[in-house]
């Protein structure tokens, strides 16, 4: 099991990621299509999107994740519809 450190829905938050299992827990990071709310004190949503795109994008469209609430959904899924964080917004 890896721990990714990924700030910005808080600035301590961690997510984890089992290579195996090809599986993440992710918290508030990302939902299915949406992303955690980053309007708290010592949130920072620049952050957030740093910690989505270059912590967990990289760990595969195939990984699953669960997020700390709702269904769960894949990387791939999300950069693909995820009106927040979809790789075509980003550009």
């Amino acid at each position: 099991m890896s721990v990714l450190h990924c700030p910005g829905h808080t600035p301590g938050h961690i997510a984890f990621f089992s290579a195996q299992s090809q599986l993440a827990w992710v918290g508030d990071v990302l939902f299915r299509s949406s992303i955690g709310r980053t309007d708290f004190p010592q949130s920072n949503h620049q952050d957030l999107i740093h910690s989505i795109t270059e912590k967990l994008w990289p760990l595969g469209a195939e990984v699953a994740f669960i997020p700390g609430h709702g269904p769960m959904s894949t990387f791939g899924e999300e950069r693909e519809h995820n009106p927040f964080v979809a790789d075509q917004l980003l550009r």
